[in-house]
């Protein structure tokens, strides 16, 4: 990040959430070298979330954006975004990405469609329900510092602790949105939670559920459009989670299947239409409680989801 950026508009906060690996030091050094970076040594780890909160308290610049540890920008990405901005003022920035996998390759973004296809200039949620289909995470977004801290949702503990975040600002800000892929994201690392197999996984439960109380707290912005799309990306992340394998632990999958069920009853939308396709068939699959069809047709749905990424494996300059 700072070796794209030469001139003092850019201000880089590093959090060392406790680590025993050396990168603290590493950050030390770096920093005496260039004042642009501010190093913050945490004395116990509290994970990504409380990593950024502390971050956010700290910066001064008129955006934030979270970088996690293990990923990178994509080159030029300071520059895009920075002609972006100076074109656009939103409350959120949606920017694009590319998978980057164990082997070098890199790969599109499933959202870099979506990101095409909503308004030029900025535009509410209410404008393109769409856009809650792009990844749950804070890396993929620029936030206006002042709109997050104001915004008061701050970073969750554990894993999935963007979801709350990302819907609260979907919901509430001016949104914008860059088509360039600017963050290169590092697939299956060893030792990410999004590899690793673990009970923690069901926190995805209770990340929506403060995200369906969210909704009625921003009742304006809550169309018949907006409620179904939100309701469809909650269900839709649930199927992923369990569909990833190895995340949910095997003596666990049912239980994480029946509350998939149990949440479909729960928030379903009053007149709300199933997807079409594969999509559809699943959703029909949770809300009738058809749990061994459903997993009897998982390894089908994980050829035809790996089929996909490799369709979409690019190799750009």
């Amino acid at each position: 990040m700072l070796g794209q950026e030469s001139g003092s508009a850019l201000e880089v906060i590093a959090v060392d959430d406790a680590s025993v690996d050396g990168s603290g030091a590493l950050l030390d050094e770096r920093a005496s070298l260039d004042d642009r970076l501010t190093v913050i040594h945490l004395d116990q780890s509290g994970g990504p979330g409380n990593a950024r909160n502390t971050g956010l308290a700290r910066a001064t610049g008129e955006y934030v954006w979270f970088v996690d540890g293990d990923d990178a920008l994509a080159d030029g990405a300071i520059d895009v975004i920075r002609a972006r901005l100076a074109a656009v003022t939103p409350d959120v920035l949606l920017i694009d990405y590319l998978d980057w996998f164990p082997d070098g390759t890199l790969g599109a973004s499933t959202g870099a469609e979506l990101l095409r296809s909503v308004p030029k200039a900025e535009f509410a949620l209410a404008d393109a329900p769409q856009v809650i289909n792009l990844t749950m995470t804070g890396w993929s977004k620029l936030f206006r510092s002042e709109f997050l801290v104001e915004l008061g949702e701050p970073f969750r503990a554990g894993i999935h602790e963007d979801v709350p975040v990302t819907c609260a600002a979907l919901l509430a800000g001016r949104l914008a949105a860059l088509d360039r892929p600017c963050y290169r994201y590092r697939r299956a690392r060893p030792g990410s939670f999004m590899v690793t197999t673990t009970s923690k996984h069901r926190a995805i439960f209770s990340a929506y559920e403060e995200v369906f109380d969210l909704l009625a707290k921003h009742i304006p912005a809550v169309t018949p459009q907006v409620q179904a799309a939100v309701f469809e990306r909650a269900i839709w992340h649930y199927a992923s989670v369990l569909a990833t394998a190895g995340l949910v632990p095997k003596a666990e999958r049912r239980k994480f299947f029946e509350r998939m069920h149990a949440d479909y009853v729960r928030y379903e939308p009053d007149h709300y239409a199933l997807p079409s396709g594969a999509r559809g068939a699943k959703f029909r699959l949770i809300k009738q409680d058809s749990y061994v069809t459903y997993e009897l047709l998982e390894p089908v749905n994980r050829v035809r989801v790996a089929l996909r990424r490799y369709l979409h494996i690019a190799h750009p300059k």
